[in-house]
Parts: C-alpha cells; sequence; structure tokens
C-alpha cells in the first residue's frame, strides 16, 4: 500500500456561478447518457404501460411492499409481485424546489409517499393537481399514467380524488 499525504485533488480554473448569497443561488450543469438493466423490476415497468401498479409480497410472512423487492425486508424470503391499487391516500409529502435535470424546470413540484389500503410499505410519487396549500395528510389520491411510456419512475404519477 502506498500512503500518500499530501496528495491532492486536480484543480482546474471552472468555478461555480453565483447567482445570489443569501439564499445561495448557483448555477449547476449536467447531463449523461446511462445504460442500465431494470433486471428483477423489469415487470414493475411493463405493468406501467397497463395502467398497473406492481408491488412485492413475501411469500412466507407475507409482509407486503409498494415498490418491488426481491426478497422480503422482514424475513429474507423471496416476494411475488402484487397488484396494488390505483387508489390511496397521502402519508407524507414534500414540496422540491431543486431536482435532477429533467425536472428542474417544472420546479417546485410536490412528492407524496402512498399509503394503500392493506400494503405494509409506501409507495412515492410526484402528485400534480394541488397546490401546496391543498396538500393535506390522508387526502385521497389515484394512479395516473403516461400514455407514451418512458420506461422510468415518472410514468405514474397521482392526483387528487374530490371527495
Amino acid at each position: 500500500m502506498t500512503i500518500n499525504p499530501s496528495a491532492k485533488m486536480e484543480e482546474t480554473q471552472k468555478g461555480t456561478e453565483v447567482y445570489n448569497f443569501d439564499p445561495l443561488i448557483v448555477k449547476s450543469h449536467y447531463e449523461i447518457d446511462y445504460i442500465h438493466s431494470y433486471a428483477q423490476d423489469s415487470e414493475f415497468f411493463r405493468a406501467l404501460g397497463k395502467k398497473k401498479l406492481m408491488g412485492s409480497k413475501c411469500k412466507k410472512c407475507g409482509y407486503t411492499y409498494g415498490t418491488p423487492r426481491g426478497h422480503c425486508m422482514m424475513c429474507g424470503a423471496e416476494t411475488e409481485w402484487y397488484q396494488l391499487p390505483n387508489e390511496g391516500r397521502v402519508h407524507t409529502f414534500t414540496t422540491c424546489f431543486f431536482g435532477s435535470e429533467e425536472f428542474l424546470p417544472e420546479t417546485p413540484f410536490n412528492l407524496i409517499m402512498v399509503e394503500f389500503e392493506g400494503v405494509n410499505s409506501l409507495f412515492m410519487a410526484r402528485l400534480i393537481g394541488a397546490e401546496l396549500e391543498d396538500l393535506k395528510i390522508g387526502m385521497k389520491v389515484r394512479a395516473k399514467f403516461r400514455r407514451n411510456l418512458r420506461i422510468n419512475p415518472t410514468d405514474v404519477y397521482f392526483v387528487p380524488v374530490k371527495e
């Protein structure tokens, strides 16, 4: 092993463009092509094209997940696909004022954690069609799906349900 206590990161002439100091506002640029496999989660993304939400259910203990899992986090057993309801309730929410490159033009946007009846864990998605002052814990929401799939998690979003 070589130990070099005087090692330094490479310095460049590139700095950060600052627009404001209080609050601190900076310019960030990033762009990337990323090839990856959905592997065991492929069924979740295929189901979105059929307007279905798929979670996982443990074959052994029955714990039900709002998101895909290959194995149960409670007992370690394999899970199987489980169709989630398309309606649920807001468990909690946050408003995002910064996001990845794709979402920057849409900021601010609301993210919610959805709880479904009979499902032990939550599902995170965007909420469209409600202003921040209208958001409430327990608010009823319904899943909607993009007509033209992008084959990514944003193909599903939620809208408020009038009660």
